[in-house]
């Protein structure tokens, strides 16, 4: 009688790490090793973690080593490595949960400064600002023209100046004429103007 052998089993993920019931057991070397941890590391978690793994794995490193449970601790030291390993647990969190920031942040780890790069600092959030503006100004139009007249047009607007912002459309449209949402704008701002030539007409004619 033949045998057939049966299949292999796919191999598990591996789970992620999860926080030590005593906290105090590698407190000394986490911390030590904050400097040179992105924050998949910091939280133990694979850089393809999913929202749930990511606000699991915070939960249980924020209720290990919060603060508060270490009140009473006598030693100074101590209470000042745990609150800097929950500060940077939390910054880890507060990044990778938002989608773009994450994005943001595994391209820079990825790269040839992530010794540089491991922290989500002020630089970081004006490069995220940044990126955010100019995939805003790319989805008005792909015409680099076309973006800047409209963008003078949106200024004139905001500062009452609507026979600028009308020309400053239209100039816009000659770069992009077939862009629904300049036409759009454009079609509302003539109305506004015509309601205004309307209103002045009708108080000249008493």
């Amino acid at each position: 009688m033949t045998v057939v052998a049966a299949p292999p089993l796919a191999p598990q993920a591996a789970a992620a790490p999860t926080a030590p019931e005593d906290p105090l057991a590698d407190l000394e070397a986490r911390c030590s090793a904050l400097d040179t941890q992105d924050y998949f590391e910091v939280l133990g978690i694979p850089r393809d973690a999913t929202q749930v793994q990511l606000k699991k794995a915070f939960h249980q490193w924020s209720r290990t080593v919060h603060p508060d449970r270490f009140n009473q601790h006598p030693d100074p030291a101590v209470k000042a490595q745990v609150s800097e390993l929950y500060k940077r647990i939390t910054e880890a969190y507060f990044v990778l949960r938002d989608d773009v920031k994450r994005q943001k942040y595994l391209q820079d780890i990825q790269g040839p400064e992530r010794a540089s790069r491991l922290r989500f600092t002020e630089q970081t959030e004006s490069e995220v600002k940044a990126q955010q503006k100019k995939q805003a100004e790319d989805q008005v139009s792909t015409n680099p023209k076309a973006r800047q007249f409209y963008a003078e047009a949106l200024k004139d607007l905001e500062a009452g100046r609507q026979k600028d912002a009308e020309r400053n459309l239209k100039t816009a449209l000659m770069y992009d004429p077939q862009n629904a949402q300049m036409k759009e704008k454009l079609a509302s701002l003539q109305g506004a103007l015509d309601a205004d030539r309307d209103r002045n007409n009708a108080f000249q004619i008493k």
